[in-house]
C-alpha cells in the first residue's frame, strides 16, 4: 500500500501495462493528468491537435507494437471528434485504452458546459466503456481494461475519469496486469474434419484475414498453403500483411463487390478462410459473393464471425498460431509428410498467374508513364521500384489503390497496414504511430488528396517529434471513388457528366504549402522520371516529408 494521488496512481497502472507513449489533446477536465505527467518522464506524451488524429496515431501504434496504446481525449466533444478513427480502432482490433476526463462529479449534477455522460458515447465502438467513481476502485478498473483490450478478439476499451478521482489522495494497492492466454488450438475434431476436407479438395482457396498478422502467424499459415498447394488471398478489407506478397502461392486480395467476388470463387471447390470476414461488402448487389455448393473452412478467434453470414462445414474457434500447426499435423496423416500429392504443380499454377497479372499491369504502368499528370498506377510502380528494403507502407490510397499489393515487396507482419474501418483521414497519423512503434524502419505512407485533408494536423505532430514519416499525396484533385460509384448509378450525373461537391479545385490545395506551414518540407512531383529523385530526397532528409504527387484525375 502507498499513499498516493488518482492521477500517479493511474500513470502507475499504465506502466506495469507497458505504456511508455501516450497520445493525446488535452482540455481542462484532463490538467489533473497533464500534472502528473509533469513529474512522469517514462510516459511520453505525444500532442495532437484534434481528437481524430490522436486516435489514428494510437490505432497505427497498437497495430505496429502489438503493445497497449493509451490516448486520451477532452471531455464530451473530444470523444464526439475522436469517433470517426474510434471506429477504424475497432475494425482493426486495436488493443487501445481511450480515457476522457470528466468534471468533478459533485459537479456533475448541475449539468456544466461540455458535461454528458461519456460512457454511453464510446460503447458503440470498444469491448468495455466505463467511468471510474472512487480512487479505490481506479487500479483495478484500468487493469481490468488492458487485459479486456488484450483479450481476443483484441481491441479498443474507454475509462472516464473525474477529475476528483484523479486528484483524491490515499493508501492504494496498485495490483497487477493480468493476460489471458491466447493460444487456443481449436476443438481436435474440428480440426481434423478440417483436414479431411482439404485434402479432399480439388480446387481449394485459402482467405488469409487480419488475424493471422495479428498473431504473428505468417509462418504457421505459409507451411499449411504449401502442404496443400492452393492461393493465398488476404481478406478484401484488410488492414494487415496476412501473407506475403512475394510468395509463390500469394493471389493477390479479396474484391469487395459481390459479383467480382463470386466470379472468384466460383473457379474453386473449398474456402478456407483463417481470421477472415464473409464478406465486407462495399455495395449492395442482387449477387449473392458466395456461389452455391461451395464448402466452406472457417478458423476464427472471434465466435462472432464464424457462421456469421453462411454456414460453414467445419467452423474452428481458435488461434492461428496455435491451431494452424495442429491443421498442418492432421494434413499430413492425410497426405502424406509432404503435402497433397498435387501442391507442387498447384504453386507453380498459382505462381504463374500472379506473375502474369503482375507483369500486365508492370506494362501498363510503363505504358502510361508519359502522361502528364501522371496515372495512379505508374505512381506506385515508380514508388515500388524506389522504396528501400524493409519499409513499411502505410495504405490509405483508396481509388488509386491498384498496384499496391502486386508491386511493394511486404513479407512481414509489421510491413503493411491499411485501413480497415473505412473512416478516412487515418493515414497520415496512423502512419506516425506506426513510426514511433518501429523506429528502425523506413515508413511510406500513401494517403489520398482527400483523406489527408481530414487530418493535416498530423504533419504538425510528425514536425514536432521530429518522425521520419515520407508522405506521399495521390493528388487528383476530387472524391475519385465517389465520381466512379455515382457514374455507377446510371443516372443525372452519368447522363450530365456533372458530379455535384467532389472536385477539389477552384481552389487547388497546395499540400506543399501547407505542409510547410505545418513544419515539413515538401515538393511536387507531376512525372513519373521524377519520382524515384524525389523520394530519394524525402529519405535522406532524416525527418518527415511530404511528396505532392499529382495524377491523372479521370474516373470512367
Amino acid at each position: 500500500m502507498a499513499y498516493i494521488s488518482g492521477k500517479q496512481a493511474f500513470l502507475e497502472v499504465l506502466k506495469q501495462e507497458g505504456v511508455s507513449v501516450m497520445f493525446g489533446n488535452p482540455g481542462t477536465t484532463e490538467l489533473p493528468l497533464m500534472d502528473g505527467l509533469a513529474r512522469e518522464p517514462k510516459i511520453h506524451y505525444v500532442l495532437a491537435l484534434q481528437e481524430a488524429v490522436a486516435i489514428a496515431m494510437a490505432d497505427g501504434y497498437a497495430q505496429a507494437s502489438g503493445g497497449l496504446a493509451a490516448v486520451n481525449v477532452h471531455v464530451s466533444p473530444g470523444l464526439g471528434n475522436a469517433m470517426g478513427m474510434l471506429y477504424n480502432a475497432m475494425k482493426s482490433g486495436a488493443p487501445m485504452l481511450l480515457t476522457a476526463g470528466q468534471h468533478d462529479q459533485s459537479f456533475n449534477v448541475t449539468e456544466p458546459i461540455l458535461w454528458s455522460d461519456l460512457p454511453p458515447v464510446a460503447q458503440p465502438f470498444v469491448k468495455w466503456s466505463t467511468e471510474v467513481h472512487r480512487l479505490e476502485d481506479l487500479p483495478r478498473i484500468v487493469h481490468r481494461a488492458a487485459k479486456t483490450a488484450f483479450a481476443h478478439p483484441t481491441g479498443p476499451v474507454f475509462l472516464s475519469l473525474p477529475v476528483d478521482v484523479l486528484n483524491a489522495e490515499r493508501d492504494l494497492d496498485l495490483g497487477a496486469p493480468t493476460r489471458v492466454a491466447p493460444r487456443t488450438s481449436g476443438d481436435r475434431a474440428a480440426r481434423a474434419r478440417a483436414a479431411a476436407l482439404l485434402a479432399k479438395a480439388e480446387r481449394p482457396l485459402i482467405i488469409a484475414g487480419d488475424a493471422v498478422a495479428h498473431g504473428d502467424a505468417l509462418a504457421e499459415l505459409v507451411e499449411l498453403a504449401e502442404l496443400v498447394g492452393c492461393p493465398v488471398i488476404t481478406e478484401g478489407v484488410a488492414s494487415t500483411c496476412s501473407f506475403p506478397f512475394t510468395h509463390p502461392l500469394y493471389a493477390g486480395a479479396m474484391p469487395r463487390l459481390g459479383p467480382p467476388i463470386r466470379a472468384a470463387l466460383m473457379r474453386h471447390d473449398l474456402l478456407f478462410s483463417v481470421g477472415g470476414d464473409l464478406f465486407t461488402l462495399s455495395l449492395p448487389d442482387d449477387v449473392d459473393p458466395m456461389p452455391p455448393g461451395l464448402t466452406v473452412v472457417h478458423l476464427d478467434v472471434n465466435p462472432w464471425e464464424l457462421g456469421k453470414n453462411y454456414p460453414a462445414a467445419v467452423a474452428i474457434l481458435g488461434e492461428p498460431k496455435a491451431t494452424l500447426p495442429e491443421l498442418s499435423e492432421a494434413l499430413r496423416r492425410e497426405t502424406g509428410k509432404q503435402g497433397h500429392p498435387h501442391a507442387a504443380r498447384r504453386k507453380e499454377a498459382v505462381a504463374a498467374a500472379f506473375a502474369a497479372e503482375r507483369a500486365e499491369l508492370a506494362r501498363r504502368a510503363e505504358a502510361e508513364a508519359a502522361q502528364a499528370p501522371m496515372s495512379a498506377l505508374t505512381l506506385v510502380h515508380e514508388l515500388a521500384k524506389s522504396v528501400p528494403a524493409g519499409a513499411v507502407i502505410v495504405d490509405e490510397s483508396i481509388s488509386s489503390s491498384l498496384g499496391v499489393r502486386h508491386f511493394f515487396t511486404c513479407a512481414d507482419p509489421k510491413s503493411f497496414f491499411a485501413l480497415r474501418g473505412g473512416g478516412i483521414g487515418w493515414g497520415l497519423p496512423a502512419a506516425l504511430g506506426v513510426k514511433l512503434a518501429l523506429p528502425g524502419r523506413p515508413v511510406l505512407a500513401l494517403v489520398g488528396d482527400g483523406s489527408a485533408m481530414y487530418t493535416n494536423q498530423a504533419l504538425w505532430t510528425a514536425a514536432h517529434e521530429g518522425l521520419a514519416v515520407v508522405y506521399v499525396i495521390l493528388n487528383n484533385a476530387s472524391y475519385r471513388i465517389l465520381k466512379q460509384r455515382t457514374r455507377a448509378l446510371k443516372g443525372f450525373s452519368a447522363e450530365d457528366d456533372r458530379y455535384v461537391a467532389m472536385d477539389l479545385d477552384r481552389p487547388l490545395i497546395d499540400f506543399v504549402g501547407l505542409a510547410k506551414a505545418l513544419g515539413v518540407p515538401g515538393e511536387r512531383v507531376e512525372k513519373a522520371p521524377d519520382i524515384a529523385a524525389a523520394l530519394g530526397r524525402a529519405l535522406a532528409s532524416g525527418g518527415p516529408y511530404l511528396i505532392d504527387a499529382r495524377i491523372d484525375p479521370s474516373f470512367k
